[in-house]
């Protein structure tokens, strides 16, 4: 009897414990599936359902042609998820070799953020590596799909492109200036992904990706290599410290060419210093010398006091100016001289002379009409306004020298903007790195009467007898001035024998369409703008006028 007694016992202990673990399960069930449905359901989502970003192609810039200047192209990057990197030896060896690394620095990299989903091992591969990798099918290795940027001209453009980083972000040039304009908006797709990260379901797309807009620049990439070719070899023949070379439209302020030497290849910048980036045609300013003598003169001209057939006395070769002593060329005494002949054997005691019988804001007033001291509103990152004196009433010697292009500071782009006034007949346009794609508001600056008498003295300057006779161009007038100044020291004072060698120009005198600035820091050997940047504008004009189909106005010439 004790013995059945212990028996049911046992048996109802086994069945109200069955049933507690039966209510304990459905009470489970119930709690999981009822009342923690939604958060379980987040927590499920969050680990299999990702919102991913879609790459947006960034806008194409091309010259005013439609050659491209830059564009993207697919890459793709290598990343890992650390908690599933799982590989053999022979794996990781075969995908170190196909990322071109060290098999110990991936190793090294992954276990340093051991803790974290995502790693990046290689950024921006080509397509066709990044697709190699993944063939290897190592656990938690992934591929983001991407842009990079590529630049067609490479360095002969580097300074007016720019470039972007690895991310597709502007940081240099046109890249930087209308990033807003050319990047695009990433889109974003709902994904089902598997514990190994791999996509397994497209859900939706969440929004479309949007592209980038294009830009077409001013550029005539055809002009910019002419140019970019002509300051290399100048550079080499000198033996030049940097150079740079601007061709603008005279009739619409588009900038054709932009070059800088020395210059750095955009598509591989792993060597490229600060210094290379910079486009010094905007941001480095200089002493211009004799290129500003044709403001000087046309500030006496304006006064009424002078015309170009007025008579300058510069004997006896000598000027003394608060004590202190300026001389022309080779201490030449030019004895006396017309206005005209002032500016064609540029005489710095002429135009000292003619500057200090004039108020001493007349000059001021011209420099700062023409746009010198301030920017040209170009919109180009980090430009220079450069630097006009004021108030010379009580320091003579320093106006005397503002007449001969010191103590005034400018950019290449500043000169070309200046004489751009003069080729225009005294009409300025907006400078430009973008193509017009209407005819541009243009501003009077200078009577045209005026700049047709300055137009005459530049074009004599080319001609016998004046100091730019190798920037002739064959089948063209040409119009120009020559310039040369010693370039500043640090310490005070001037280096007495490094200089800045520039050359202003324009053609066709008839009709002027172009005007190239060349300006040359530091060559050895030859330092006069004559000899060392004359030939560079001749060259430079002469292929430029020729690409452009102008019209030739001096067929006697050829």
């Amino acid at each position: 009897m004790r013995g059945r007694i212990e028996y049911e016992w046992r048996l109802w202990f086994l069945i109200v414990t069955l049933l507690l673990i039966v209510l304990g399960l459905l009470g489970r069930i119930i709690y999981l599936g009822v009342i923690k449905h939604n958060f379980l359901l987040d927590q499920s989502n969050m680990r299999s359902v990702r919102d991913v970003s879609t790459s947006a192609h960034r806008g194409i810039i091309s010259d005013r042609n439609g050659e491209p200047l830059a564009i993207s192209i697919p890459v793709g990057s290598i990343w890992v998820n650390p908690k599933l990197f799982v590989y053999t030896k022979e794996e990781l060896d075969h995908f170190a070799k196909l990322l071109v690394m060290d098999a110990k620095i991936i190793k090294a990299k992954v276990a340093k953020q051991s803790s974290r989903e995502f790693v990046y091992i290689k950024r921006s591969l080509a397509m066709e590596t990044a697709e190699r990798i993944l063939s290897l099918h190592i656990p938690g290795v992934f591929l983001e799909k991407g842009y990079r940027r590529h630049y067609p001209e490479g360095e002969a453009a580097a300074h007016v492109i720019g470039f972007t980083n690895i991310d597709d972000v502007g940081q240099e040039g046109i890249e930087l200036a209308y990033d807003n304009w050319l990047r695009g908006i990433p889109g974003k797709t709902r994904v089902v992904k598997d514990r190994l990260g791999n996509t397994v379901a497209t859900l939706g797309v969440i929004s479309e990706p949007k592209e980038g807009r294009n830009l077409t620049l001013s550029i005539d990439r055809r002009i910019q290599y002419l140019a970019h070719n002509e300051l290399k070899n100048a550079m080499v023949r000198h033996r030049a410290e940097s150079g740079s070379v601007v061709v603008l439209s005279a009739k619409t302020g588009e900038i054709l060419a932009m070059v800088n030497m020395p210059s750095y290849d955009p598509n591989n910048r792993r060597e490229a210093s600060p210094s290379r980036m910079r486009n010094r045609a905007v941001t480095d300013l200089f002493e211009p010398g004799s290129t500003t003598k044709i403001f000087t003169i046309a500030s006496a001209l304006s006064s009424g006091k002078y015309q170009s057939e007025s008579l300058v006395d510069t004997n006896p070769g000598v000027f003394v100016v608060d004590g202190h002593r300026i001389h022309d060329n080779a201490h030449k005494n030019n004895g006396i001289l017309t206005v005209k002949s002032v500016l064609q054997k540029s005489s710095d005691i002429g135009v000292a002379k003619i500057t200090l019988s004039l108020p001493s804001d007349n000059l001021l007033r011209m420099l700062r009409l023409v746009g010198f001291g301030k920017s040209t509103q170009s919109g180009f990152p980090g430009e220079a306004q450069g630097f006009v004196p004021s108030n010379l009433k009580k320091r003579q010697f320093v106006l005397a020298t503002l007449s001969f292009g010191y103590s005034i500071s400018v950019t290449a782009l500043q000169l070309a903007q200046a004489y751009a006034v003069i080729a225009a007949h005294g009409m300025a346009s907006p400078i430009t790195f973008l193509k017009a794609a209407v005819p541009p508001e243009k501003k009077e600056i200078l009577p045209k009467k005026l700049c047709l008498q300055l137009l005459n003295m530049l074009e004599a300057v080319i001609n016998t007898g004046g100091t730019g006779t190798r920037a002739r161009v064959s089948g063209y007038r040409v119009a120009g001035k020559t310039g040369t100044a010693h370039i500043a020291s640090p310490a005070g004072g001037y280096y007495t024998d490094r200089y800045f060698s520039n050359f202003v120009g324009l053609a066709p005198v008839s009709d002027p369409e172009l005007v190239v600035v060349a300006v040359i820091k530091n060559p050895r050997g030859l330092y006069h703008g004559g000899l060392v940047a004359a030939p560079i504008f001749a060259n430079v004009m002469n292929g430029a006028l020729r690409i452009l189909g102008i019209k030739l106005d001096n067929v006697d010439s050829i």
